[in-house]
Parts: structure tokens; C-alpha cells; sequence
């Protein structure tokens, strides 16, 4: 009796799971696909103005692989790069001034803002003082872009033109990140896939939906948008700072769009494990609003969909239940399949995609990690700056 209530509870835990993935599959915005690129486009007759933003703390080791590629732009109105040097110990700014010399291109402004008030962050009080700068300028838009991110020539172009052509106040794309290393391979593209699940990018560019989120290493934003938002100073404490951009935006009745680059590449690197855990610990608690309970959701919910479809073929194979091994097996399958569009998309071998669970039990380990560092009061880092807990941080005005 014992033996066939321990096969019932695998199978139907099983079941449930296989039950789950169907679910992703056809009603979560088919966030599986790898399809949503800068939507339809036309060269608009006047070119606006652009001013791009560039946060960059310590960022010494990348910059000669991404600015370069940001002066040379083929724009054909007028643009200005506003590089924001949020105390860098690397000579940051002053290898800025040296590309730019070197290289020529689009004008360049390397400036400081000082340390950051209590109640922002670092980046956001960055990005702050570069908007401030711009605005003198008069731009239509802003291209807010991180440090480590290279662009194709044609890459201002191409968001404007998309921007424009479909009225959105916030055009983002999530850059290709660098997949080398074998932790990179195994971790990169699931990051990507899971971001997607939690919020697909259909609904995200769908006029409407509540589903709001952008990709910080590029998001061009109607200058008009970011004063009605009050961006950055509505966002000033986030960690997650461009899911918080996007959620501002449609708060206004902005229009957003998030897909997939093709010429949009992060330069960073992430060669040991080490590099990815910090990664993600850094603002997985974050994400979950710093709930206990939702932490606890998570877990169950990643040990449902991921975990159980690999145990219950082992505990289907051991008991001789088929049944719970057909249903783990069949879990295991749809996982597979709806992982190998992303797989394919950063040119992975598919052998990769049954492994989605061992990447997703190191995710669940990343965001528990995440927690206990925020209950040892250590907070959110960000390229060697700590930040207060969130109920630490003022929230003034």
C-alpha cells in the first residue's frame, strides 16, 4: 500500500508538471520563441535628434570594444555621446577621451557626477546627471546604453526609424551576451529563456498589457516620456533599474517594445561561474520584491517545472511506474524543445537543452543565495558599491 502511494505521488506530481509546461507553451505568450526583432520600419523624412547616455563605473577592460562602435554610428541627424564616469578607479574617463581622439566619430562629452545621495543608485544618479546634460541639447530622444554594450554601425538608425515608424515611447533591445566560456554557454542562453518567461515580448510590445520590462544595455526613450515619467528620479533606488524604466513608461501610457538584438553585442565577460553566480545574486532577491513568500513560491514553482521532469523519469525507472516515467519524460521533452529556439539563436549545440534543469537547479541555488545576502544586511552590489536594504532607503518626493 506504502509502495503504490509513493508511485500515485510521483505520478501525479508528474502529471502536474507536464501539466505546467503545456501551460508555458501555448499560454505564456509563446515566450519561447526567438522571433521578436525590431518590428516593421521606415526611414523617417527628417532625422530627429539623439543624445546617447552612457553610465560607466570601472569599465576600463571593455570600453575599447564597445565606444568605438557608439562614435562610429551612421546617423544620419544629429547625435552626441554623454559619457557619465560614476567614480571609476581604472582611468576610465580618461581612456573615453583617448578612443575618442583616436577613433573620431560622433562628439563625445566624458563627465563626472559625483558620488550618489542616499536613496539613489549609483548607475540611476549617472544616468540622472547624463540626461540632465542632454536635455540642454533639446533631443527627441534619448539612447540610454550600458558601457559594455557594442553596436553595429547602423544600430542608432535602425531603433530610431523603429521608434518612429511604430510610435513607441520606449524602443529596447536585449543584447546578444557573450556565450565562450563553458559556464557562459551552459547559463547565458537560460538567463535569457527565463527572462523571456517571466516576461514575453509580445505582451510586452502588445498596446494594453500590463507585462512591462526593457533591457538597460539598450533602450532608446522619447525625451518627452522620460520628463512626464519622471525618469530617473522616479526609479532612483531600483537595482533592476530597466524593469523599472519600463514599468514607469507604460504607467504614462507609454507604448513599449523589448525583443531580441542582431547587432546589438555585450562585450562583458562572464568566464567562471563565479562571474554569473554575482550576476544573477545581485538582483534575484530584488526581483522578487525582497518577499519571503514569493522566494518561496519560486523555489517550489522552479523545483515543479524543472526539477521534477528529470526525478520523475530516475523515480519512474527505479518503482517500474511507467506512468510517472512517461510524465517526467514527456516534461523533460517540452522544456527541451521550447529551450532550443534560444539555443539556436546564440549558436549552441542542441545536446545543450536537456541540461535545462541542472541551469535552473543553479538559478534556484542563485536566488537563495541572493536572499541570504540580503539578510545579512549586505544589499544589492553594484561594481563595488553596496546598497541599503530597500527599506533603508529614503523615498523623498
Amino acid at each position: 500500500m506504502g509502495q503504490t502511494a509513493r508511485v500515485s505521488v510521483f505520478t501525479w506530481t508528474a502529471a502536474v508538471s507536464l501539466a505546467a509546461w503545456l501551460w508555458l507553451l501555448l499560454c505564456q505568450g509563446f515566450f519561447w520563441r526567438t522571433d521578436v526583432r525590431l518590428p516593421p520600419r521606415r526611414e523617417p523624412a527628417e532625422w530627429p535628434d539623439v543624445c546617447v547616455v552612457v553610465p560607466a563605473r570601472d569599465e576600463a577592460a571593455v570600453l575599447p570594444l564597445s565606444l568605438p562602435s557608439l562614435l562610429a554610428q551612421d546617423y544620419p541627424g544629429r547625435a552626441e555621446v554623454f559619457l557619465v564616469d560614476d567614480g571609476s578607479t581604472d582611468g576610465t574617463g580618461e581612456l573615453a577621451r583617448e578612443l575618442a581622439a583616436r577613433h573620431g566619430g560622433l562628439p563625445l562629452t566624458v563627465t563626472s557626477p559625483g558620488e550618489p545621495p542616499t536613496g539613489w543608485t549609483g548607475k540611476l544618479w549617472a544616468v540622472r546627471h547624463g540626461i540632465a546634460l542632454a536635455r540642454a541639447r533639446g533631443p527627441e530622444y534619448l539612447l540610454l546604453t550600458d558601457a559594455d554594450i557594442a553596436h553595429e554601425q547602423d544600430s542608432l538608425r535602425l531603433l530610431v526609424a523603429a521608434a518612429r515608424t511604430g510610435g513607441f515611447a520606449v524602443v529596447s533591445q536585449m543584447a546578444r551576451l557573450r556565450v565562450a566560456s563553458v559556464w557562459e554557454r551552459l547559463v547565458v542562453p537560460a538567463f535569457v529563456y527565463f527572462f523571456a518567461q517571466l516576461y514575453p515580448f509580445r505582451r510586452i510590445g502588445r498596446k494594453g498589457s500590463r507585462t512591462a520590462a526593457a533591457a538597460g544595455g539598450c533602450v532608446l526613450l522619447r525625451a518627452d516620456t522620460a520628463e512626464r515619467a519622471r525618469i530617473p528620479d522616479a526609479i532612483r533606488h531600483a537595482v533592476i533599474d530597466d524593469v523599472a524604466l519600463a514599468r514607469a513608461v507604460k504607467g504614462t501610457g507609454g507604448h513599449v517594445w523589448l525583443g531580441l538584438a542582431d547587432r546589438v553585442d555585450s562585450v562583458r565577460p562572464y568566464p567562471r561561474l563565479h562571474d554569473l553566480w554575482r550576476m544573477v545574486s545581485r538582483s534575484a532577491y530584488a526581483q522578487l520584491r525582497h518577499n519571503p513568500l514569493l522566494l518561496l513560491g519560486t523555489v517550489a514553482g522552479l523545483a515543479l517545472v524543472y526539477l521534477v521532469p528529470p526525478a520523475a523519469v530516475l523515480a519512474g525507472a527505479v518503482t517500474g511506474s511507467t506512468p510517472t516515467l512517461l510524465a517526467g519524460a514527456a516534461a523533460w521533452l517540452v522544456m527541451a524543445a521550447t529551450y532550443l529556439p534560444m539555443l539556436r539563436y546564440y549558436r549552441q549545440p542542441p545536446w545543450l537543452a536537456p541540461l535545462l534543469p541542472f541551469t535552473a537547479f543553479l538559478y534556484l541555488l542563485m536566488t537563495v543565495d541572493s536572499a541570504v545576502q540580503h539578510y545579512r544586511g549586505r544589499g544589492a552590489a553594484w561594481k563595488g558599491r553596496t546598497y541599503a536594504r530597500p527599506d533603508a532607503v529614503t523615498d523623498e518626493g
